[in-house]
This record gives structure tokens, sequence and C-alpha cells, in this order.
């Protein structure tokens, strides 16, 4: 399922971005905005896939990357890259 910011904000507005959580805060993906087929298709095959619960762990001192961890493993993406995800709190 694939819609943009206002969209999302508009149907739910607890959706955000995986970008805009904080450390420690966890959130189930929901679907993707703005990424591109092919790199969507990357990131299921990573394992972030809708319904999935993902836990931030740390983010780095610059902001960027954060380290988040799903299915029990640690996965680090850019800000940008995380972006593309969108999330809600749980």
């Amino acid at each position: 399922m694939t819609f943009g910011p206002a969209a999302a904000a508009a149907r739910r507005p607890d959706v955000t971005t995986l970008n805009e959580l904080l450390v420690g805060e966890s959130a189930r993906i929901v679907g993707f905005d703005g990424a591109s087929p092919s790199y969507r298709r990357k990131l299921l095959s990573l394992g972030l896939t809708p319904g999935v619960i993902l836990h931030v762990a740390r983010v780095a001192p610059l902001g960027d990357p954060m380290e988040i961890r799903v299915r029990g493993f640690a996965m680090s993406l850019r800000k940008a890259e995380a972006a593309a995800l969108l999330v809600e709190k749980v």
C-alpha cells in the first residue's frame, strides 16, 4: 500500500514515518511512502514487510544512520531511507 504523507495523515493520524521515531520506541510497519519499486523490493527482501514490529535501538551521534531491531536482527538505515517506511507506534 503506497500513499503520500498528507493522505496518510488524513486517513490515519497515528501513522508516521520511521525516521521520526525516537530511540526506544517501537512501531508496526503499515506501508511505504515515496519509495521506488526497486527500493521497496529491497526493503521487503530485508524483512521489512507490513505488519512487522520493529524497535529503534539507537541513532548515530550526528543523527544518521539509525539502528533498528526487527525479526531478531539489527539493521542500520539512513534517515532518508527510513522516511520511506510508514509506521504506527505500538
